[in-house]
C-alpha cells in the first residue's frame, strides 16, 4: 500500500476539518472532490475572479448528496482578512488544515497589472496565513510555483536552487516562501509549499487571454481552429496531472514535523516540449474520434517564460511519500472526454 493510500484510509476513519482557499478555480474544485469522496468536512472560499460555481456544481453531481452536506461555502475573497477570518471560524468548526489555492496566475497577466497580481497573491496570502496561525491550525498548505526558480538554469529544478525571478507573479511566489518561513521561525507556524509544475486536468478554464496551454489547446483543436505556439515548439515543460497536485496536498497536510515547513517541487519529474504536446493532444483526440489535421502555426517567444522546466521531485517523494501515479500521456487520456464534453461549443 501507497503511503496516500494510508493516509486516505486514515482519513475515512477520522475525519478531519479543511478549509480550500479558490474551491471554485481548477485544482481548489479538483481538491473539494477528493476530500469529499474521503468523507471529510470542507469549507470553501472563493470570490469567483477566476473560479467558476459550475466547477462547483460539477462537484456535487460527482459526490453523494451526504457528502455534499459536509461542504459548507462563503463567497470572499482573502484580499479582506474578515473574509479569511470568518471562513476559519464557520459554524464554530475547528479548522485542521489550509490548502491555500486562491491566488492570481499567469505570467502575462502579472506583467500587464502587476497591482493587481501582488494584491492577490501577496496581501491575500498574508491575511490567510495570519488568519490561520491565529486560528490555531494545525499545517498551512499552500500553491507555491516552479516559477520561482526564475533564470537558474540547472536541470532538473532542485528546491534549494532558485535563481532571479522572471517576472512579477514569480515575485509574488517567492515572497509567499518568504513569509512562510518568516510565519515558522517568528511564530512556530506549521507550513508547506508546493512548488506546482503545469498543472493539469478537468475543470481548468481554456477561455481569456491567460489560459493554460493544454486546454486552450484542445479547445482549439475541438473546434477544428487555427493552433499558435509560442517559439519554435522546443520550449518544455514538466506537466503534472491534476490527480497528483490533489496527492500532494493531502501528504502536505498530513506530514510529519520533520516534512513541514519546507517547499516541495509537485511534478512528474520528466520533460515534454510544446511540439511533443500538440502530437499527444492530437493522439488524444484521434483515439476520440476528433480529427485535428492543421498544422501548428509558430510565432515569437513570450516574454517572461523561461525556456525548459523539470523538477527534480525527489525530495517529495522521500519526506512526503509522493508517488504521482499519472505520467503525462495518461493524464491527457483521462481528462480527453471531460475536455470534449466541456469544451466544444
Amino acid at each position: 500500500m501507497s503511503k496516500y493510500d494510508d493516509v486516505k484510509n486514515q482519513l475515512k476513519q477520522s475525519p478531519k476539518v479543511w478549509l480550500v482557499t479558490g474551491v471554485a478555480g481548477f485544482i481548489g474544485s479538483n481538491l473539494l472532490e477528493t476530500l469529499l469522496q474521503l468523507n471529510q468536512k470542507v469549507i470553501g472560499l472563493d470570490n469567483f475572479a477566476t473560479g467558476h460555481q459550475h466547477n462547483l456544481d460539477e462537484v456535487k453531481s460527482a459526490v453523494s448528496a451526504q457528502q455534499w452536506q459536509n461542504f459548507s461555502f462563503i463567497k470572499g475573497d482573502i484580499r479582506h482578512i474578515e473574509d479569511c477570518e470568518q471562513a476559519l471560524s464557520l459554524d464554530n468548526l475547528a479548522v485542521d488544515y489550509v490548502l491555500h489555492q486562491a491566488a492570481l496566475g499567469s505570467v502575462p497577466r502579472s506583467i500587464a497589472d502587476p497591482v493587481l497580481t501582488n494584491s492577490a497573491n501577496i496581501t491575500g496570502f498574508v491575511n490567510m496565513l495570519t488568519a490561520a496561525k491565529n486560528a490555531k491550525v494545525s499545517t498551512f498548505v499552500y500553491a507555491a510555483s516552479s516559477s520561482t526558480y526564475g533564470d537558474h538554469p540547472a536541470l532538473p529544478k532542485v528546491e534549494e536552487n532558485i535563481g532571479k525571478p522572471l517576472s512579477p507573479y514569480a515575485v509574488t511566489k517567492y515572497v509567499n516562501e518568504l513569509y512562510a518561513d518568516v510565519f515558522h521561525k517568528t511564530y512556530g507556524f506549521n507550513s508547506i509549499g508546493l512548488r506546482y509544475f503545469n498543472v493539469f486536468g478537468k475543470r481548468q478554464d481554456p477561455n481569456g487571454a491567460y489560459a493554460a496551454v493544454i486546454p486552450k489547446w484542445t479547445a482549439a483543436m475541438i473546434e477544428n481552429q487555427p493552433l499558435y505556439i509560442n517559439g519554435d515548439g522546443e520550449t518544455s515543460r514538466d506537466f503534472c496531472f491534476v490527480e497528483n497536485a490533489v496527492q500532494a496536498n493531502i501528504l502536505a497536510a498530513t506530514a510529519d514535523d520533520a516534512g513541514k515547513n519546507q517547499v516541495y517541487n509537485v511534478a512528474l519529474g520528466d520533460r515534454t516540449t510544446l511540439n511533443e504536446l500538440f502530437s499527444s493532444l492530437v493522439n488524444a483526440l484521434a483515439e476520440n474520434k476528433v480529427n485535428y489535421q492543421q498544422s501548428a502555426i509558430y510565432r515569437d517567444f513570450r516574454a517572461g517564460d523561461v525556456r525548459h522546466s523539470q523538477a527534480d521531485i525527489g525530495k517529495a517523494k522521500q519526506q512526503l511519500g509522493y508517488q504521482p501515479e499519472y505520467r503525462i500521456q495518461q493524464g491527457i487520456n483521462k481528462a480527453m472526454p471531460w475536455y470534449i464534453k466541456h469544451l466544444s461549443k
